[in-house]
């Protein structure tokens, strides 16, 4: 049997078996099982399109019309062919091509066009400087870069300097070619043109999916990147697992504004709802989020803790103003009970906070960190199905997803199907790493074989994550290993457990903490470097002045709440008033690493 043919074959055994275990699961929880086995991210996008051809893939703003425009799936998938058949006669087949700029149409065909069929995809943050794309494109041996105009001259200098392998700059917005630029639209036409005339070059491409077709640099909040590589394998295995655990409707909309580039949003919020046949809607950024959501009324909604803390005190602030906290708390109150014998009341008395999600928002699922689980059942009282999840790049992305039908909220979730997780090194409080295991789990650390072997063993990643798993196979995570604070006695303080009783303070927008070391050196003091909210502050304490001093004495008076329920080895000692928001990484994490995030 030729080559090629034996890796089909694999393949399909490897997918359907990977199905049918699904499908056969024990798990009472594993409720949906009727989803089809795909091999690649390549016969994910051509069974879908075979499926769902005439059904709208995309929904992106047009600069012309001021309005949302649909693209079908067939429309989405004569532009992959058109682009993928382009850079294969441009040369680049089995080389390394970027894609850096916002959430778009655009950037999702060249991820596509790239993986399924020409070479290795390798996106980039948007929001990083220039001389830090330059390392990334170095490190990563990039040939060609596919970008929108932000970074367009950055990366057409680094290809005129001569000291990167960049052969090629394409820009996504220009009308024409030239020679130091080519322009995107030209490419998908003669694209087009080739196949029209026969060019099968892109179309029969064979793919791999052992191998490693994407990479991704992580941008934690450790301030080291590393060139993560995933395969095929790693990313469909994912898909199939989570859509087990979640039901998503062909008619759903996706709601997508966190950044494509990182593989929370992309395979979740880009190659899910693809294979599924739902629409994703593109948001025009953060501060358009309310609006955009109202235009396009999506059900689904991937979010990050920041974000999904920030609209619920919002929503909150809101109804105080108007004079009816008293009232929703009730409705609340009452809908608890009533939801218990399957009336729902709220969709009646909530529809104004309904409205602000777009009407129609059915699922809401945080990931990237954990959250407060007060706001998870807060979204909850307000009528969606609010839940977590879990997962790193390294796992492309998702270790552990709460089930739809019964989550916990103060849970990560529960293992995936066909994955496996477990706590490494326990503690006596049962809190230990916790490690994952599975198909997801990346090929290594690109070109760092030191690395992969430190957090890789027998198969397990360990995630450097702390948690722990109750009788229910439910996974609670409570820090961060190089968080964690060690004091001078020994003790252990997991400084998001106490920004988390924080975040409960309605005028404090975001929190740090930290240690420092006493002056005479005997103690460890426990830091909060704290942020307010100035117009949670006006609505409580009227639109008075108040200098920093004030501030401080008030919110002294909220954290030796917090501190009298505390052993004294938790308990917070400074605090630090932060006028300027904190230095974070492009999923709204707060950098720990970065000195004057303490200041």
């Amino acid at each position: 049997m030729p080559e090629n043919n034996v890796m089909v074959t694999n393949k399909k055994i490897w997918a359907e078996q990977y199905m049918e275990n699904i499908r056969n699961s024990d798990d009472p929880l594993v409720k949906y099982r009727g989803r089809r086995a795909i091999t690649d991210i390549k016969d994910m996008l051509v069974t879908s399109v075979e499926f769902y051809a005439d059904k709208t893939a995309f929904l992106e703003k047009s600069k012309a019309t001021k309005k949302y425009e649909p693209i079908t799936y067939k429309e989405a998938f004569d532009d992959v062919n058109g682009l993928g058949t382009a850079l294969i006669a441009g040369g680049f087949k089995g080389k390394k091509i970027s894609v850096c700029g916002d959430n778009s149409y655009k950037w999702a065909v060249t991820y596509l066009a790239v993986v399924c069929g020409v070479g290795v995809i390798v996106p980039l943050d948007k929001e990083l400087s220039a001389g830090e794309l330059k390392q990334l494109v170095q490190m990563g041996e990039i040939s060609c870069v596919i970008t929108d105009k932000k970074h367009l001259n950055d990366f057409a200098k680094m290809k005129a300097d001569g000291d990167t392998t960049l052969e090629a700059v394409v820009s996504m917005e220009a009308l024409e070619s030239t020679a130091e630029v080519l322009a995107y639209k030209d490419l998908v036409e003669a694209g087009k043109n080739m196949v029209a005339c026969g060019d099968r070059s892109y179309l029969d491409a064979e793919i791999d999916n052992d191998e490693m077709s994407i990479i991704l640099f992580t941008s934690g909040t450790t301030g080291v990147s590393k060139g993560v590589m995933l395969s095929h394998k790693n990313i469909v295995s994912n898909v199939m697992s989570m859509c087990s655990l979640v039901h998503l409707n062909e008619d759903e909309i996706f709601f997508s504004f966190l950044p494509l580039h990182h593989t929370y949003e992309c395979t979740c919020g880009f190659l899910t709802p693809i294979y599924c046949g739902l629409t994703i809607a593109y948001c025009e950024g953060l501060k358009y989020i309310v609006k955009n959501l109202s235009e396009v009324s999506p059900t689904v909604f991937l979010g990050v803790p920041a974000v999904f803390e920030s609209l619920y005190k919002k929503i909150w602030q809101g109804v105080r103003k108007k004079g009816k906290e008293g009232t929703l708390k009730k409705v609340i109150r009452v809908n608890r009970t009533t939801k218990k014998f399957k009336l729902n009341i709220g969709n009646l008395f909530l529809k104004d906070i309904h409205a602000l999600f777009g009407g129609r928002l059915r699922i809401a699922i945080s990931g990237g960190a954990a959250i407060n689980p007060d706001v998870i059942q807060g979204l909850r009282d307000f009528g969606l199905n609010a839940f977590q999840g879990y997962g790193l790049t390294e796992a492309s992305p998702i270790g552990a997803l709460n089930p739809d039908t019964r989550p916990k909220n103060a849970s990560i979730g529960r293992r995936i199907p066909n994955g496996d997780i477990a706590i490494a090194n326990k503690g006596d409080d049962g809190i230990g790493e916790i490690i994952i295991k599975g198909d997801n789990i990346m090929l290594g650390y690109y070109k760092r074989p030191d690395l992969t072997a430190e957090v890789i063993k027998d198969g397990w990643f360990y995630t450097g994550d702390l948690g722990y798993i109750d009788e229910e196979g439910y996974v609670f995570i409570t820090g961060r290993a190089k968080n964690v604070i060690i004091t001078k006695n020994g003790k252990n303080v997991y400084p998001e457990e106490l920004e988390n009783y924080l975040s409960n303070i309605p005028f404090i927008a975001e929190s740090m903490v930290w240690e420092r070391e006493s002056e005479d050196g005997e103690d460890t003091i426990i830091v909060a470097s704290i942020r307010v909210d100035s117009d949670a502050m006006t609505e409580k304490f009227g639109d008075i002045y108040m200098s920093d001093e004030e501030i401080v004495s008030e919110l002294w008076k909220e954290v030796d709440k917090i501190n009298e329920e505390l052993p004294f080895f938790k308990r917070i000692k400074a605090i630090v008033l932060r006028k300027e928001e904190f230095e974070k990484n492009s999923t709204k994490k707060i950098k720990r690493f970065a000195e004057g995030n303490k200041n």
